[in-house]
């Protein structure tokens, strides 16, 4: 696409943020009662959100001109931030990670892939050669250690001259076996091909038979093959089968990707001239424009002593580099606005007097109308919370408005930068440089100007008295105290040696290239019919990858999102074996280029032994995670932390090492800090929930593979393994068959019946789903009992606990208004009768 439709897609984006904007601070006054309707209002507003932020994205990766990029950046990351607010008010409302918008998306005419977050392209493209230079570095420190491992000689076992003479025997008989087998399967076909032609040498031919059967065999033939022709065009017409050429890439997709290849070169080469321009026209601006606002700002200040002079009959303090110098008295005023300013503060002073002796009166009436308006709050109702991003993105639409809206760019076909532009924001800072250097020489005057006219001897400014006095000094210490225990352990260390320290011990993992979009699955289109019924749903795997992420990848990329977004420092991924918990903590890593810290139990046993080991280990961790942010705490197998009582075999791996430690290292991180903790368990109900809960603020429940999501796994792995699916293949045959079987079972069953030979044999021996089943035979699936068991588990989280306050006092309620109704009806009949 062109430069002309990017540019369009961007005002029409716009334009629709800049009415969602309108409804949405029309709908924060508004207090709502019914949460059914505040509950689709967050949801419109959140799917709108959503949409907006795709188009953004795609915008912001493909756009070219530099100046344009850098307001929508601001915007992007606005719109990100109020997805995640309004998530969470969401979760608050319906005390649910999980939420469901079929009605809603039915209303909007919306297909539910509308609903997939983006990940944003630019988290690794504007640091891919750190990530790279860090990739390299780990690479090279993994190399080494396994240069050092390979080096040690390990002991060989020897074994007994008859064992081997054995073997030996047992692999020759086999041998030979193999050959006389293949020679009397040679013999015996000969044997049979002979017998079948004296048996045919011994019948009379009759011609005209045999031309009859060639006849009906060919037309049997000719005839199926058109009927399966007709049925696979009428599949292909309605829409059942994929059209011939469908798996395969086009070419106008091919043309498009070099496109987009291009418009990122074009993208940095633009970057680079637009920095370079920033210094060179200021520069410019320097020379030329310099001396002039120097004059000017410093006719200006004499102006203002003389003005003051004259109405106050004293020359004026002069404001001080801490509060601002003249930027303070002068910040977009005219001279007469400052004179009516000065007349406006001494009258203010005069009515301030007077007034401080109302304001104790006033005071206690505030009391009670805080109480009376906290009592009206309550009767009201909901009221949407204050948002914080809401600000930036109405800062940025209406710089849109004012710059980007109406601007004519015939002129700039390239979308290079606009100088005119540059030069208005150069002039400011400019402008402010000059300022500090002409307050130093105003100041000096202004001392001149005070011993020549009024002969006043500068008295010495007063001392503040500190606030607080002893108690404050007191409180300082403390502070000091405290920063004196969180004393740097490494201080004399580089980051370099600790992280190679960390490589070493092996708990700086490379972390797999995984994305997000490889954890496949269906979305649960039944879902709003389902709470309904007051039946609570399983959620989908496509509703798991949408808390991920939101929980995960949007703060963890994005620092502005990460500082101002309700944070999110812990993360739980609790679910059966083989539903690809590690995977998607991998896929965090990935997509947002994060470093991968590995402190499981079993990895940590053995490692800095003792108390002080323990707590190097941890500082250790955390400073070099905060230094190469963002970064990925992953402790796998985290009930083993929190064990209630650790099994014989696993004591001397101290598991619960990390239990005391980990609400002090939660603490301990602050929005700067781009760290995010992930466990992922597998036996949750072995942990003490209170302290388990304690530490992971999100508890995510991973289910097993529903129906939809098993086809479209069984369709997607066997393609992605070299399969080829024919009409022989039964794929939904298969989906139902595997109902329990994870997402592991379905890989290394597939694995497992495509080896290298079984591929190369497809086109003479079509794929079978029987081939499938077989393999499936020797695993054992996650029961329903096992499901039901990890539902009970969540449901005693609190989160899980206010869940089911909420259903059973909404459902009481149901009962209370149908009894109403009915006495009612009763009263009705009572009257007609």
């Amino acid at each position: 696409m062109s430069s002309k439709m990017y540019n369009q897609m961007w005002h029409q984006t716009q334009e629709a943020l800049n009415s969602l904007l309108d409804k949405e601070s029309q709908k924060i006054i508004e207090p709502q009662r019914n949460p059914v309707f505040i509950f689709q209002t967050l949801a419109t507003f959140y799917i709108k959100y959503v949409q907006i932020f795709r188009n953004l994205e795609n915008v912001y990766d493909q756009i070219v001109h530099p100046q344009k990029r850098i307001l929508i950046r601001k915007i992007l990351d606005g719109v990100m931030g109020r997805i995640l607010e309004l998530k969470n008010e969401m979760v608050e409302l319906e005390l649910t990670e999980f939420h469901y918008f079929d009605d809603i998306l039915q209303d909007l005419k919306l297909a539910p892939q509308q609903l997939d977050i983006p990940i944003p392209k630019y988290f690794l493209k504007e640091k891919l050669e750190i990530i790279k230079a860090r990739e390299k570095m780990l690479s090279q420190i993994l190399a080494e250690t396994e240069l050092k491992l390979s080096g040690q000689t390990r002991p060989v076992k020897g074994i007994p001259l008859e064992e081997a003479v054995k073997l030996i025997q047992i692999a020759e008989r086999a041998r030979q076996g193999r050959l006389r087998a293949m020679f009397m399967k040679q013999i015996f076909l000969q044997e049979y091909r002979a017998r079948h032609a004296k048996a045919l040498g011994n019948r009379i031919a009759d011609v005209g038979a045999a031309a009859l059967r060639i006849q009906k065999v060919w037309r049997g033939f000719h005839q199926c093959r058109k009927t399966e022709r007709q049925r696979e065009e009428e599949m292909i017409f309605l829409g059942m089968n994929p059209p011939p050429m469908f798996n395969e890439v086009s070419a106008t997709i091919t043309q498009a990707e070099k496109v987009t290849g291009l418009r990122n070169e074009v993208q940095i080469k633009h970057e680079e001239d637009y920095r370079e321009a920033l210094v060179t026209i200021k520069d410019d601006l320097k020379l030329i424009e310099g001396p002039d606002i120097k004059e000017n700002l410093q006719d200006q200040i004499r102006h203002w002593f003389i003005e003051c002079r004259n109405l106050t009959g004293t020359f004026p303090n002069y404001p001080d580099v801490e509060e601002g110098g003249s930027a303070i008295v002068f910040s977009n005023k005219t001279p007469q606005q400052v004179i009516d300013d000065i007349i406006a503060k001494q009258e203010d002073e005069e009515k301030n007097k007077k007034k401080k002796k109302e304001k104790k009166a006033k005071i206690e009436k505030k009391k009670k109308k805080q109480t009376k308006e906290k009592n009206k709050e309550e009767d009201e109702g909901w009221k949407m919370s204050p948002s914080v991003f809401l600000h930036t993105m109405e800062e940025g639409n209406n710089v849109y408005k004012d710059t980007w809206k109406n601007k004519d760019e015939s002129g700039n076909f390239p979308q290079d930068y606009d100088q005119e532009m540059i030069k208005e924001e150069k002039r400011k800072e400019l402008e402010s440089e000059i300022r500090v250097q002409v307050d130093e020489l105003m100041r000096q005057e202004l001392k001149n100007l005070k011993l020549a006219v009024n002969r006043e001897k500068e008295l010495p400014a007063k001392t503040r008295k500190k606030k607080g006095g002893k108690n404050e000094q007191k409180g300082k210490k403390g502070k000091k105290e405290k920063r004196g225990k969180d004393k740097d352990l490494t201080a004399d260390r580089s980051i370099e040696s600790l992280y190679k320290e960390l490589v070493e011990e092996g708990l700086l993992v490379q972390s797999l290239k995984v994305n997000l979009s490889d954890y496949i699955g269906e979305y649960s289109y039944l879902g709003t019919t389902l709470r309904q019924v007051a039946i609570e749903p399983m959620p989908s795997l496509l509703d798991v990858r949408q808390l991920i992420a939101l929980y995960g990848i949007l703060p963890l990329g994005s620092a502005t999102v990460h500082e101002k977004a309700p944070l999110v420092r812990s993360l739980l991924l609790a679910g059966p074996s083989g539903v690809g918990k590690k995977m998607l903590v991998h896929a965090i890593c990935t997509e947002t280029g994060a470093n991968l810290f590995n402190l499981s139990a079993a990895n940590i046993a053995g490692k800095y032994p003792g108390k002080s080991g323990l707590q190097m280990m941890l500082h250790v961790v955390l400073k070099v995670a905060r230094q190469l942010q963002p970064s990925v705490v992953w402790i796998g197998d985290t009930e083993k932390t929190f064990y209630r009582k650790i099994p014989s075999a696993e004591r001397m791996m101290e598991p619960k090492r990390l239990k005391k430690q980990l609400p002090k290292i939660l603490k301990l991180l602050k929005p700067n800090d781009r760290i995010l903790i992930v466990g992922t368990t597998h036996r949750p109900f072995d942990a003490e929930l209170r302290s388990f809960c304690r530490v992971y603020q999100k508890i995510i429940l991973v289910p097993r593979p529903d129906y939809a999501s098993r086809y479209v796994l069984w369709k997607h792995i066997i393609q992605r393994s070299g399969g080829v699916i024919t009409n022989t293949l039964n794929v939904s045959c298969l989906a139902k068959v595997t109902d329990g079987f994870t997402q592991g079972h379905i890989v290394d069953v597939v694995k497992r019946v495509l080896t290298d030979r079984r591929i190369r044999q497809q086109t003479q021996r079509p794929l079978v789903a029987l081939e499938f089943v077989t393999a499936l035979s020797s695993m054992n699936p996650v029961y329903q009992e096992e499901e039901e068991s990890f539902k009970n588990w969540y449901a005693k989280t609190p989160m899980g606990k206010k869940r089911n306050l909420a259903l059973t006092e909404g459902y009481a309620e149901k009962e209370r208004d149908k009894g109403k109704k009915k006495e009612k009806k009763g009263k009705k009949e009572k009257k007609k009768k």
